[in-house]
C-alpha cells in the first residue's frame, strides 16, 4: 500500500513539472512572437539596474519621445523614487506636461491631431519594451534612413512603412540605407551608411538610445528590482523549508516498510 502511494506522488509530481515547462515554454514562445522581424538585431545591452543611465533615459524620453508618446500606467512619484530623485529635480526637469506628482505621463499631442497627421496614434509606451523587446526598441531608434517617397521623409530598417518621423535626426543625423537584391529581385536594405552629422558622436548617439531603451524597460516593470530580491528570499526560504521537510519526512517514516 505504502509502495503504491508512493508511486502515486512520484507520477503525479512528474505530471506538474511537465506541465510547468510545457507552460513556460508556451510562454517563452509567445512573448518572442511580439518581436517577430527578419533582421539579426544587435543586443541593447542596457542595464535596468544602473541609477544614473535610468535618470538619463528619463530626460531623453520626456524631451523626445512624450510629446507624442504617453506613458500611462507609470507616476511621476513612482519614477522620483525609483530613480533617486527629488521632488524639486522631479518637477524642475522631467514634469513638462503635468502638476501634480502623482499623475501619469500623458502626451502632449492630442490623439486626434496625430491619428490625422500620422494615419493612426503614436502607441503608448509603457509595455512597448515587454511587447516589443529592448532589442528591437534599440534597434529601431538606430535605423531610421533617408527616404523621399515617404511622407515623413525617412523610413526604417527595423519597421518598414513606420508612420513615426526621424524625431533623433538632430542628434545622430541622416542615414542612407544600403541596398541589395534579394532572390526575386526587389531590392531589400542590407545597412546604413552616414548621410549627414548629427551633434552627437556615433558613441554618445548609441549611448543615448542605450539609456533610452533603458528607461522603456524600466517603466514597462517598475517593481522589476524589488521582484528579483524577493524571488531570492522566497528561493532561499523554499530550499529551507525543503531541507527541514524531507528530514521530517524520514523521521515519519522511519519505520514504515
Amino acid at each position: 500500500m505504502v509502495e503504491k502511494m508512493a508511486a502515486k506522488k512520484d507520477r503525479r509530481g512528474w505530471f506538474i513539472m511537465v506541465g510547468a515547462v510545457r507552460i513556460s515554454a508556451a510562454l517563452f514562445i509567445a512573448s518572442g512572437a511580439f518581436a517577430a522581424t527578419d533582421l539579426e538585431l544587435e543586443r541593447a545591452g542596457n542595464d535596468p539596474d544602473n541609477i544614473k543611465s535610468l535618470q538619463s533615459g528619463a530626460r531623453n524620453f520626456m524631451n523626445y519621445c512624450a510629446g507624442c508618446h504617453s506613458a500611462k500606467y507609470v507616476r511621476f512619484n513612482t519614477l522620483a523614487r525609483d530613480l533617486e530623485l527629488s521632488e524639486d529635480q522631479l518637477v524642475n526637469n522631467l514634469m513638462f506636461n503635468a502638476e501634480k506628482t502623482f499623475e501619469t505621463i500623458q502626451a502632449t499631442m492630442p490623439l486626434d491631431d496625430a491619428a490625422r497627421w500620422f494615419g493612426q496614434p503614436p502607441p503608448d509606451m509603457s509595455l512597448m519594451a515587454r511587447a516589443r523587446g529592448t532589442d528591437y526598441v534599440y534597434n529601431f531608434l538606430m535605423s531610421f534612413y533617408i527616404d523621399p517617397e515617404s511622407p515623413t521623409g525617412v523610413d526604417n530598417r527595423v519597421l518598414p512603412g513606420t508612420s513615426m518621423p526621424h524625431v533623433l535626426w538632430e542628434l545622430q543625423g541622416y542615414q542612407n540605407a544600403i541596398f541589395h537584391e534579394d532572390e526575386n529581385g526587389n531590392p531589400e536594405v542590407v545597412g546604413l551608411e552616414p548621410a549627414s552629422k548629427g551633434t552627437m558622436t556615433e558613441d554618445e548617439f548609441r549611448e543615448f538610445v542605450v539609456d533610452t531603451t533603458n528607461f522603456l524597460e524600466y517603466i514597462s516593470e517598475p517593481i522589476r528590482s524589488t521582484r528579483r530580491v524577493l524571488g531570492v528570499w522566497v528561493l532561499m526560504f523554499l530550499i529551507v523549508f525543503w531541507i527541514i521537510a524531507s528530514m521530517l519526512k524520514k523521521q515519519i517514516w522511519k519505520d514504515v516498510t
